[in-house]
């Protein structure tokens, strides 16, 4: 299986174990805020992820929407960063994206070089997702949305979120709980074939 190799993926080239040529792609992690994008890209990555969160204080009164997720105590500013290896020696390098507005900035650098996305949502806060599904739409960038399954969380079905969404029949969407190493697998795998089949598709 050929997979597309992205240069700005990396800071440095990883070694094949076994001779093999490890093939580099840089996935996005993206949503609204207390999405579970900090949760993802740790429970997945082979390697200790590199985390960019501040604890939240009174200065974020009235500048961030916490409802909903009122016991969040940290945020990130600027990126989570992990890595994990797929079959057919495929590294993903995971980039998370802030998920407030006001570090919406960092995402056009922590973009360059993406090869696809995930979009995680949350039903309780479905709009929080619009602003990451516009940007991928207008970029053409494939991607795929992933709900996060949170304890307690209205169980919705899949057809209505992708409704709610207006999601294209295209996008892949699925359920998922962050937290869990094989799941959160599961979702990066599906943006690969989704990469893969968007990639097969041009004329």
């Amino acid at each position: 299986m050929d997979y597309v190799h992205s240069d700005a993926a990396a800071g440095a080239p990883a070694a094949a174990s076994g001779g093999g040529r490890l093939v580099a792609a840089k996935i996005l992690v993206a949503g609204g805020f207390g999405v579970g994008k900090t949760t993802m890209v740790g429970s997945i990555s082979e390697i200790r992820p590199l985390r960019t969160e501040e604890v939240l204080t009174d200065r974020s009164v009235g500048v961030d929407d916490i409802s909903g997720v009122d016991g969040k105590t940290s945020t990130t500013v600027a990126m989570d960063f992990g890595r994990i290896t797929l079959p057919d020696d495929l590294v993903l390098y995971l980039f998370g994206t802030p998920g407030q507005q006001r570090f919406w900035f960092m995402w056009d650098e922590l973009a360059l070089g993406a090869l696809g996305a995930v979009v995680l949502a949350d039903v309780r806060r479905l709009g929080d997702s619009f602003a990451a599904v516009d940007y991928f739409e207008d970029r053409r960038t494939p991607f795929v949305v992933a709900v996060n399954c949170f304890d307690g969380a209205e169980r919705k079905d899949p057809e209505d979120v992708r409704i709610a969404l207006d999601l294209e029949e295209r996008v892949p969407l699925l359920m998922c709980d962050v937290r869990d190493r094989e799941s959160a697998k599961r979702v990066l795998i599906t943006v690969v074939e989704h990469v893969l089949a968007q990639a097969a598709a041009r004329p």
